[in-house]
């Protein structure tokens, strides 16, 4: 018998033997600040994701990033933003699989007519704000498509792993990269990304243009800082200006971003990917550190199975 998975409905899994690495892990606080910021000055501010141990986004995130995304549409001095993580190891990662699939579904539209989380994703892209993600840690399935929707991204190239890993669970990908991904490094590459459902590194990223440049670890924050200060000492409506006609004719249209959400409630419900989330649930998703930092290896031991 599957281990219960929330977002087939079920209830949450029972307590499972592990390694002994997720026996102490601490697990996160329900109703926490997961999402803070920090307004270095009017133009520029720092949104740093700290939802420990993992960085999962789920349902209860939400409402606390849509408060996040309406500041951004809306302060009149704001030019820049920075995405970041206080969570070792873990820029954001995957979509919370405990919750009940109603608590996803039954949100309410956003702005753009999608679901609250490609809504986000699409509004970031549009504001007339420039979005930078500095990835240092895990960009795994939510992670990878804030760190795309954003309209810059630099990496750490010794601790930043990106991947789109759904593919090898049996599912698709929620958030639109299937829209963004060929536009930024081509088909086949996309395909590879999407299909092959493995561990990206920094440096391999760069090379696809996953990210813009990859950093030693050492120097990735200075850059980013000091871009990031340069810019938000710039006219805000010549960025504005200028961004919304590079949006023009680089970002994929809403329908495509929607279309994206809608594949993956439709096939998070598959048999297939039910068990395998199961597998994984089994193994110490959401658990087990180990499983977190190697999801690339652990998907692909499903086939094995």
């Amino acid at each position: 018998m599957l281990p219960a998975i929330g977002l087939s409905g079920q209830v949450k899994p029972a307590a499972k033997k592990t390694d002994g690495l997720s026996a102490s892990t601490p697990q996160p606080e329900a109703g926490r600040t997961q999402i803070r910021i920090d307004k270095r000055t009017p133009a520029y501010w720092r949104i740093t994701f700290d939802n420990p141990p993992f960085n999962i986004f789920g349902p209860d995130t939400i409402p606390q990033m849509e408060k996040v995304v309406v500041e951004i549409e809306t302060d009149p001095n704001l030019r820049v933003v920075v995405f970041d993580s206080a969570v070792p190891g873990f820029f954001l990662t995957h979509y919370d699989f405990t919750p009940p699939l109603e608590q996803s579904t039954k949100l309410p539209s956003g702005r753009t007519g999608l679901h609250p989380l490609p809504d986000m994703l699409v509004r970031i892209s549009k504001a007339p704000v420039v979005s930078i993600a500095l990835i240092r840690g895990r960009a795994t399935g939510v992670g990878s498509e804030l760190a795309l929707a954003c309209d810059m991204r630099f990496a750490s190239r010794e601790k930043a792993i990106l991947s789109q890993w759904e593919v090898g669970a049996g599912f698709v990908p929620g958030g639109g990269p299937m829209a963004r991904l060929p536009r930024l490094m081509g088909r086949g590459r996309a395909l590879e990304i999407l299909l092959g459902s493995d561990d990206i590194d920094g440096e391999l990223a760069e090379e696809y243009g996953y990210v813009n440049r990859s950093f030693p670890d050492t120097k990735l924050d200075a850059f980013v800082d000091a871009l990031a200060g340069r810019i938000s000492g710039f006219d805000r409506q010549a960025i504005a200006d200028t961004k919304r006609l590079v949006d023009y004719a680089s970002l994929p249209t809403d329908p495509e971003i929607g279309a994206g959400w809608d594949a993956f409630i439709s096939s998070v419900q598959r048999p297939v990917a039910q068990k395998n989330i199961g597998r994984l649930m089994e193994m110490g998703l959401q658990t087990n550190r180990d499983v977190e930092e190697r999801l690339g290896h652990y998907t692909a031991n499903l086939a094995e199975r």
